[in-house]
């Protein structure tokens, strides 16, 4: 079987026809658990579906569209939610067979409780590896997540889960998490965008223990769709004191803003990166493209060595601290997880405070350059995707995840928002992400971008060959 993305409802078609009568959030709802019931044997991106309350959700948002008093711009959208959110009535296990699903959940996080409070109906919860802790998706609980456009590849992670489902239509939209890649790696490996905003811009409760890094926001099909559900997520919450509060809005407005004359600098390396030649060829086409369309793009890069060294003590530090949640040194514990948490606890507060000061000086080196250049584009990530169940790619030599993503973990390092935007295809049909960051807080010029890339380079004419069930998914 195969699935024409043409033909499934983005978001922003979705309340049009509620608005009209010609839809219903039922229908929709319906639709995607279809889709869920359908695809995910094969592709395993969810770690949770709740059909009941999914259908309950949508019979109350369908009345409130029948009586004209919609919660909001998304009311009755069905989607997705990552498997590190707090969502009230469902457990949240990250992953992990370490956390007891026993235990109380009446807590939602500050994403779940503004997505109830705008009406979306959650569907479910999606695969993440265990505490979100690399850039491809399987855990010891529900196995491996796999990518939709070859189901023997990696979905990217850690949103992979988030990643997949919005690519197969099982649901047009969702929310992962980014501490060094993991909503943008996902999303140019699956062929869908995948917007990392600002530092805070989405409030978290409870923090990260990675919480300088940490980010969340939105996979969608189509800029329009992330920047509509970014305007649900970026409402401030007490309980994250990064929360930068109120902003200029809405995004889904300042997704159409005119680009021409905006100053794009375009690295093809960063200066330092070895890029497979079919994905440095299709980003370079693109950033022409987008010269043609009226941008002024140049050729230049941050100026900035590899900062992986100090990523490295900032991400293993940070994930130690998991062990004040679980035994991470446990037999069922992911191998590569133990071995980061023990990594974590030989760097010393010394090691991280240099890692810290490194991190604020590469912002400042940021914050300059786009004194000069008002967006920088690069490649998302320098391969396509490679076999699923390896941390990274067989025969390459390296020992990290974070080696073969080092278009990403930089810019959480210095807080800016940076989107994922899907540009075309290799030889061999799988997707290839333009990334674009901005600086801090140009969530608007950075979707406007985007948008313009989208009109250049569609990508999403393509039919994805959805999975049929396989014995492998959870292997």
């Amino acid at each position: 079987m195969a699935g024409d993305l043409t033909t499934v409802p983005t978001a922003g078609e979705l309340v049009t026809a509620y608005a009209a009568g010609t839809l219903s959030p039922v229908e929709a709802a319906t639709a995607a658990l279809d889709a869920i019931r359908e695809r995910d044997a094969g592709v395993n991106a969810f770690a949770l579906v709740d059909p009941e309350q999914a259908l309950e959700s949508a019979r109350a948002a369908e009345k409130r569209w029948r009586d004209e008093t919609p919660l909001g711009p998304l009311d009755g959208v069905p989607m997705s939610i990552k498997d590190l959110f707090l969502t009230r009535g469902w457990p949240t296990l990250r992953g992990s067979r370490r956390i007891d699903p026993g235990q109380a959940w009446d807590v939602d996080s500050p994403v779940a409780a503004r997505l109830r409070e705008g009406g979306l109906v959650l569907l479910g919860k999606t695969t993440t590896p265990e505490m979100g802790w690399k850039g491809v998706c399987d855990n010891p609980l529900t196995g491996i997540t796999r990518n939709p456009w070859d189901t023997s590849r990696t979905s990217g992670g850690s949103s992979g889960g988030s990643a997949v489902a919005v690519a197969t239509g099982m649901g047009p939209l969702s929310v992962g998490t980014d501490g060094g890649g993991s909503i943008r790696i996902p999303a140019a490996f699956c062929g869908v965008v995948g917007f990392k905003p600002t530092h805070g811009r989405v409030p978290q409760y409870p923090l990260s223990s990675l919480a300088v890094l940490a980010h969340a926001g939105p996979i969608a099909r189509t800029v329009d769709d992330a920047a509509r559900l970014l305007d649900v997520l970026a409402a401030p919450d007490h309980r994250d004191p990064y929360d930068l509060g109120l902003h200029d809005g809405p995004y889904s407005r300042a997704v159409d803003g005119d680009v021409r004359g905006v100053s794009a600098a375009f690295s093809a390396d960063l200066g330092f990166v070895r890029v497979d030649p079919e994905i440095g060829a299709a980003v370079a086409s693109a950033a022409r493209a987008l010269q043609d369309a009226g941008m002024r793009v140049e050729a230049a890069d941050p100026g900035f060595a590899d900062p992986l060294p100090a990523f490295d003590v900032l991400w293993c530090a940070g994930a130690a601290r998991w062990l004040d949640v679980f035994d991470a040194r446990a037999d069922d514990v992911d191998p590569g997880l133990r071995a980061v948490i023990e990594r974590g606890l030989t760097y010393s507060a010394g090691d991280y405070l240099a890692a810290e000061a490194e991190r604020l000086a590469l912002a400042v080196r940021m914050g300059e350059f786009h004194t000069r250049h008002d967006v920088l584009i690069t490649p998302t990530v320098p391969i396509p995707a490679f076999e699923a169940g390896h941390d990274v790619p067989p025969g390459s030599g390296l020992s990290d995840w974070a080696e073969w993503t080092p278009f990403t973990y930089p810019f959480n390092m210095t807080h800016q928002p940076a989107i994922s935007v899907p540009i075309g295809f290799t030889a061999a049909g799988l997707p290839i992400g333009l990334q674009i960051v901005g600086p801090r807080h140009a969530e608007g010029l950075v979707l406007a971008v985007a948008r313009a890339v989208e009109r250049t380079r569609p990508a999403a004419d393509r039919r994805l060959p959805v999975p049929s069930p396989r014995s492998t998914t959870a292997a």
